[in-house]
């Protein structure tokens, strides 16, 4: 009987050993979740944050977009319509342009064709800065 009480004392020692160890266990993977957890959660504040950057900037060109070689191959295409005017926001010089080039049988078609030859062959910075900065609306 005494080896049957010491070998279930050995059991239950064995036992509270497991257990005190599976605690241990327990306890590491909890505090190895929570950074865990930490972390993801910077990563996903600096994704964010790019991710807002990228949009920023990703706005910024293309609100801000330099519309040089299409206001430049329109006027030149079918410049007679305006449509290169509409594309760079002057509405009343589109609308010129168009009723000119009907009282005109198509004559003043010669206009915005020279004006595409300008837009195309100004640098990027010097058609941004005049025509849809500075709002030059002719030539």
């Amino acid at each position: 009987m005494s080896d049957e009480k010491s070998l279930s004392d050995d059991l239950n020692e064995m036992l509270g050993d497991a257990k005190e160890g599976a605690k241990k266990a327990a306890d590491k993977a909890s505090e190895m979740a929570g950074e865990a957890k930490e972390k993801a959660k910077e990563f996903a504040s600096e994704a964010k944050e790019s991710a807002t950057e990228f949009a920023e900037s990703a706005k910024e060109s293309l609100g801000g977009e330099n519309k040089k070689v299409l206001a430049g191959v329109l006027a030149i295409l079918i410049g007679s319509l305006g449509i290169h005017k509409f594309i760079l926001g002057y509405n009343k010089e589109g609308i010129i342009q168009l009723i000119a080039t009907f009282i005109t049988c198509g004559i003043a078609g010669i206009i915005p064709f020279i004006e595409g030859i300008v837009y195309l062959t100004k640098s990027d910075e010097e058609f941004y800065n005049t025509y849809q900065v500075g709002k030059r609306p002719w030539f």
